[in-house]
């Protein structure tokens, strides 16, 4: 027993336990030491306990919960846990970490230990490299854009003669190929534009109505001041107005006859617009 005495004593610490005296009593022979730990609650111990390192705590870890528990100083991945803030999330304390490349981020406990959060964005971030001259697409990189919310910018120069800035990592992923005249074109192309007409628009509205129509006629609504019904139609980028009636059915009669425009015009294009040659003069005369 004076052996096992002097090896556990005043002062002995034992995980978060220091000893702080001799109780004097004794259990199954083995001297019952009184002990702090380190939140400032006390136990009561006895040496065979202390030796073997079966507790190490006054019981506060048991009673706090896994997202209220002291991680400073603990490594995760490339964080280091510096401090707690008052924030929460997902129920667990948010900390304040710094990573190995000297920035700092903030991390829930949860997301820490699942292994969610193993660095500040670094290891994410593409690093910088030269694209200076390269093309991708239609653009053509001419000069570093500098870096915004943690990513790379070059300015580049579009084969249509703009100018433009996009993030490296779009450029590698071929995400973004021109300054957005591409997506321009296709728009165009999609509508079947032609003077300001779409194609594809009056094709669509042949076959069923606009979803915010609320007369149940294309081109007919109501105004509501005048208590009439109103016609009109658009046309090469225009709107004409067709008239005003008490009867809608009369405010429909004027929309259809006005549709001959529409249909003289698709005439038209499927005729001869839709071709090749007559697309550099597209609706001339019409």
């Amino acid at each position: 027993m004076e052996a096992t005495r002097q090896r556990i004593g005043i002062g002995t610490r034992v995980g978060r336990l220091t000893v702080t005296g001799d109780t004097g009593q004794r259990k199954n022979r083995y001297t019952v030491w009184e002990c702090q730990c380190s939140c400032g609650g006390r136990i009561l111990l006895d040496t065979r306990c202390l030796q073997r390192g079966t507790v190490t705590d006054c019981g506060c870890l048991s009673r706090t919960k896994p997202g209220q528990r002291d991680i400073a100083g603990m490594r995760f991945g490339r964080l280091t846990a510096i401090e707690p803030t008052e924030l929460r999330s997902e129920g667990t304390v948010v900390w304040r970490c710094r990573c190995d490349c000297g920035g700092e981020v903030l991390a829930s406990l949860h997301q820490l230990h699942a292994g969610y959060r193993k660095s500040c964005g670094c290891l994410s971030r593409p690093k910088l490299k030269d694209f200076v001259g390269k093309r991708f697409g239609h653009l053509v990189v001419t000069g570093y854009g500098g870096k915004r919310a943690g990513m790379h910018r070059w300015k580049c120069r579009c084969d249509c003669g703009r100018e433009t800035v996009v993030g490296q990592t779009l450029l590698q992923s071929g995400k973004t190929k021109s300054c957005g005249c591409l997506q321009a074109g296709m728009y165009k192309e999609n509508l079947k534009l032609v003077d300001g007409t779409s194609v594809a628009i009056l094709e669509a509205h042949k076959k069923k109505l606009n979803r915010n129509n609320t007369s149940g006629h294309t081109g007919v609504y109501l105004d509501g001041r005048q208590g009439k019904w109103v016609a009109q139609i658009g046309f090469k980028g225009k709107k004409y107005y067709l008239g005003s009636y008490l009867d809608k059915q009369e405010a429909v009669k004027a929309r259809r006859q006005g549709e001959e425009l529409h249909d003289d015009f698709l005439q038209w294009y499927y005729s001869e617009g839709s071709r090749p040659e007559s697309k550099r003069s597209e609706g001339q005369g019409r």
